[in-house]
C-alpha cells in the first residue's frame, strides 16, 4: 500500500469519490470541484491509498477548523475518510487497512504544518464514519448533537478541544408560497445530488415555491444559523445522507404545496 497527495492527473477522482463508473455520481455537478478551487489556498489537502498495482481506493481530506462548521483554533478536520466498497468500477478495497493508513497520513502531516491535533465527526449508527471506529484510534469526544460526535485527538497539552457550532435558527415554514431551503458547503456530492435533485423537482412547481441557498462557505452564515448543510422544505429537514431519490423529494415537495392549497 502506498499513500500519495492528490495530483492533477488524479484529482477527477477526488471530485467523484471514486465513484467514476456511477451514473449517479453525474447528478452532482461540478459543485466538489468548484469547492476544491475555492478552498486550496485555504489549506484543504487530499491523499489517496493506493494498492500494489497503484490502483487507488481509498481517499482522505482534511482542512483547518476555521474553514468547517465546528468551533476551535489551530486544529485540523478531517471532512471524510472514503474507503471504495462496491465491486464495481475499481471493487471492494475495505479491510485491508487503507484507512488507518490514510488517517495515520493525515496526523502526520497535519503535525508538520504546526496543527495542535486533529478532529473528526463520527455517527453512533454503524454507517460511514463511524464513531466508534475513531476511538479505536485514540479519539476522544469532545463534543455532542444527536448522533453526531466531534472526537479529537490533541498532538499537546496546549491543544482546546473543539466544539459544534450550535444551531441557533432554521428556515421557517413559508406563508403562500413552500420555502425550499439549502445550506450548503459542496465538499461532498452525496449532498450535492440532494440539492440537485431538490432543485429539478422544484421545477415542476414554480410559482407555487421559493428556493432560498445559503453558502456556507461564509463563516457569518454559519454562525448566523448554526447550520453547515442541510435541506429543508418549508421549515423541515430533509435527510440528505444518502441521498434520497429524486421520486421521494418531488413528493415531499407535491405535499407541501397541496397543503397550501
Amino acid at each position: 500500500m502506498k499513500i500519495s497527495d492528490i495530483t492533477s492527473e488524479n484529482e477527477k477522482l477526488y471530485y467523484c469519490c471514486l465513484e467514476e463508473w456511477s451514473e449517479e455520481m453525474n447528478e452532482a455537478g461540478d459543485y466538489k470541484q468548484r469547492w476544491y478551487e475555492r478552498m486550496k489556498c485555504k489549506g484543504v489537502k487530499v491523499k489517496f491509498a493506493l494498492d500494489e498495482n497503484n490502483i487507488i481506493g481509498g481517499m482522505i481530506q482534511y482542512i483547518p477548523i476555521e474553514h468547517t462548521g465546528f468551533e476551535g483554533e489551530n486544529l485540523y478536520v478531517v471532512l471524510c475518510i472514503w474507503v471504495h466498497g462496491y465491486n464495481k468500477g475499481r471493487g471492494n478495497y475495505r479491510k485491508r487497512g487503507m484507512g488507518s493508513a490514510l488517517l495515520k497520513a493525515a496526523e502526520e502531516d497535519s503535525r508538520q504544518l504546526g496543527a495542535k491535533g486533529m478532529v473528526t465527526w463520527g455517527l453512533l449508527i454503524p454507517v460511514f464514519m463511524r464513531a466508534s471506529w475513531f476511538k479505536q484510534k485514540g479519539y476522544k469526544v469532545a463534543d455532542k448533537n444527536g448522533l453526531m460526535r466531534l472526537l479529537w485527538k490533541p498532538f499537546n497539552e496546549n491543544a482546546i478541544p473543539p466544539r459544534f457550532i450550535k444551531q441557533k435558527k432554521k428556515p421557517e415554514k413559508g406563508v403562500e408560497k413552500v420555502n425550499i431551503t439549502m445550506f450548503r458547503n459542496d465538499w461532498c456530492p452525496a449532498q450535492n445530488i440532494a440539492y440537485e435533485r431538490a432543485r429539478r423537482a422544484s421545477e415542476d412547481f414554480q410559482d407555487k415555491i421559493t428556493i432560498r441557498e445559503y453558502d456556507t462557505l461564509d463563516r457569518g452564515i454559519v454562525k448566523e444559523w448554526g447550520i453547515t448543510d442541510g435541506l429543508f422544505i418549508d421549515g423541515k429537514k430533509i435527510r440528505i445522507g444518502p441521498p434520497p431519490s429524486y421520486k421521494k423529494i418531488r413528493k415531499k415537495i407535491a405535499r407541501s404545496v397541496n397543503k397550501k392549497k
